[in-house]
């Protein structure tokens, strides 16, 4: 790999970042006539390990209830607890490119479990080499086609586009001389995580999964998985989210399967689409013949009516980015250091390369018109997801609803032109992996050069570490589907992957008309009503799409969070409790969905791993996961006074 030695070019640099000063009144932390270590190898190494574990971490997660979590932070962490810690070195912008390396792993994951498993559901069993190429491909593209933007969003509109999670992350790198304890709450929510799945789900100790009949009201059930990874999920996207997300499911749970049995009490006959008659399903033989569909309704109308409400950025975005690109074409020459991108020239030749592979490989076989709706699609929400990242977060960005609206569209042309079976349907999903798996990673990479321009990153340098990212995790993720797969079959109990069933779902009802179309009207009402009720319409919709056995841990987390809020009176004080409980919940995540990967190496290779638990009282479960939450209160409680006795002393 070629660095550009700036020494020489100090005075241009140093001119350029004061007119940017000038016309922005922004200074980064680090100046742009300032050379620090950055795109080191031994940045690269960490990276690289971070974004395969994280991106194993998150394509667990997301087949397990469709959710995936932010890296970035806990990246930056472990990396100055590594960097600083170990190794000595001193530089914020090598922990940087760290952190940008990692966030690929978690957009490539991202990108994979929600739309690929649907290859193993219709048992067509992807090769790793198709994986690998359709993430790579979809990867390096919303690479290419942010760097344009990068200037428009990041540098133009730094007042009016916050970046939530990419200030945030660099706030943690500015901060840096709290790494060590920082990354120590990671490592012991990591340990509690990984050893509460093993002892659970890998030794059997105690079952994971309780439920509760409510009564004698027929076929209610309260349920709960009582893993510390959806407690994490729920402490980190608080409690308003966790709150809908939770009346999503006992809208579905205590609402229409009580109320379906009631009406379906007195027929013998077996209605469409279940497989036998209403009077002799339970709650879980309800949930499967006809919640789903009502739940792939509003999810997909409510993925809908979130982009749509995009659709002004996206009008706007597209002419910025034309009048962006023709700013940006001269790349680098005269510019200064922290505001050098890749090469417009080698932006557009990679885009055509990539497009060009797409149309005329024989390993996904998309054609023409496939590769030029994901040019299409790729560059419209792109444009979308970049900006929409700037407001909302990467966790808010509508990315499952762009990705409908590209398969919706796809598949109705190719139904159009012919290329129906099983051929266009595995075409029109190829396609939509490849956009969803750019708009990941689009909304990472900005993410990233946000942390980068408020830190004095060089944005070439992170353009380049986020390609690396890419490539790590991309060459890995199909043997961890693959694995996962193998060891608990992707659409059972144990890996519902949500998004996926839905993208298989719209593709087989589009091209084969054999859906329950009442059933899925239902559910495009139920989120237009939701809609109109003020509530964030896609996050209930996944509650209705959910068992009600996911939702209840993570409202239990948003519960422990709205607790910390309450009883922190001072914001300085509620910032330091949530951002400890943050990084020891993304411990939690990393390490069960880590140790749930690990299981799954297990059984595929042929390990004998206990089937049945050896402990059925469900009261053990729950005690054992009213611990961790009380362990994640404490932990997040505690962090204010440890920093008031820090201040006593050093006075």
């Amino acid at each position: 790999m070629t660095f550009i030695d700036l020494a020489g070019e100090r005075g241009v640099a140093m001119s350029s970042d004061k007119q940017n000063t000038r016309q922005t009144g922004f200074v980064p932390y680090v100046s742009a006539d300032k050379t620090l270590p950055e795109l080191t190898w031994i940045a690269c190494v960490l990276g690289i390990v971070l974004a395969v574990v994280f991106g194993a971490a998150n394509a667990y997660l997301g087949l397990k209830i469709g959710l995936t979590v932010s890296a970035s932070i806990p990246a930056a962490v472990i990396s100055m607890g590594i960097l600083r810690g170990i190794f000595r070195r001193e530089s914020i912008l090598e922990n940087n490119i760290v952190q940008t390396i990692t966030t690929a792993g978690e957009a490539i994951g991202t990108g994979a479990v929600f739309t690929l498993p649907a290859l193993f559901l219709w048992d067509l069993n992807p090769s790793q080499a198709m994986i690998a190429f359709i993430v790579l491909t979809g990867g390096f593209l919303g690479v290419f086609m942010m760097i344009p933007l990068r200037r428009l969003l990041i540098v133009n509109e730094h007042e009016t586009l916050p970046y939530p999670e990419g200030t945030a992350c660099a706030e943690v790198l500015k901060s840096g001389e709290t790494g060590g304890k920082n990354a120590r709450l990671i490592a012991v929510g990591f340990l509690v995580g990984g050893l509460v799945k093993a002892l659970g789900d890998g030794f059997m100790l105690f079952k994971t999964e309780i439920e509760t009949q409510i009564g004698k009201f027929k076929n209610a059930v309260i349920g709960l998985d009582t893993f510390p990874a959806l407690l994490g999920v729920g402490y980190i996207i608080g409690p308003r989210i966790a709150g809908q997300m939770m009346a999503g499911g006992l809208l579905a749970w205590v609402v229409f399967i009580p109320l379906i049995s009631f009406f379906g009490a007195g027929t013998g006959q077996t209605i469409f689409p279940a497989e036998a008659p209403i009077a002799k399903l339970d709650a879980w033989g309800i949930w499967k013949g006809y919640i789903t569909y009502i739940g792939a309704g509003a999810v997909a109308v409510a993925g809908l009516i979130t982009m749509v409400k995009t659709l002004p950025t996206l009008v706007t975005s597209i002419g910025e980015t034309m009048r962006s690109a023709r700013k940006n074409k001269q790349g680098g020459q005269g510019l200064a250091r922290t505001d050098r991108d890749i090469p417009m020239k080698w932006v557009g030749i990679g885009v055509l390369v990539v497009v060009l592979i797409l149309a005329f490989t024989p390993l996904t076989n998309v054609g023409v018109i496939g590769a030029l709706s994901i040019a299409v699609f790729g560059f419209l929400f792109v444009a979308v997801s970049s900006r929409i990242v700037g407001i909302v977060g990467s966790s808010s960005s509508p990315v499952s609803g762009m990705t409908i609206a590209t398969i919706l569209i796809v598949t109705f042309i190719f139904k159009a032109t012919g290329m129906s079976g099983m051929h266009g349907m595995m075409a029109a999903l190829i396609i939509g992996a490849v956009v969803c798996t750019a708009l990941a990673v689009s909304g990472d990479i900005s993410q990233d050069l946000k942390t980068g321009h408020l830190v004095g990153g060089t944005p070439w340098k992170q353009q380049i570490a986020m390609m690396i990212g890419v490539v790590a995790s991309g060459l890995v993720i199909g043997m961890v589907l693959v694995i996962l797969n193998q060891a608990y079959g992707v659409g059972s109990k144990e890996l519902l992957a949500p998004k996926a069933v839905l993208m298989k779902t719209i593709i087989e009802g589009i091209m084969k008309g054999d859906l329950p179309w009442d059933l899925i009207f239902i559910g495009a009402g139920i989120a237009i009503v939701i809609e109109f009720l003020g509530l964030n319409s896609l996050v209930v919709a996944v509650g209705v799409y959910l068992p009600i056995h996911v939702s209840t841990p993570i409202v239990v987390g948003g519960a422990i969070r709205w607790l910390i809020d309450l009883f922190s009176k001072e914001e300085g004080v509620r910032k330091l409790r949530n951002d400890a409980g943050v990084l020891f919940a993304s411990g939690l995540i990393a390490g069960e969905s880590l140790i749930g990967v690990v299981i799954a190496i297990l059984i595929v290779g042929g390990v004998s791993i206990p089937t049945t638990p050896l402990n059925e009282n469900m009261w053990v479960s729950l005690g054992v996961f009213l611990l961790v939450g009380i362990l994640l209160w404490w932990i997040a409680h505690r962090a204010s006074n440890e920093r008031t006795k820090a201040d006593t002393g050093s006075k």
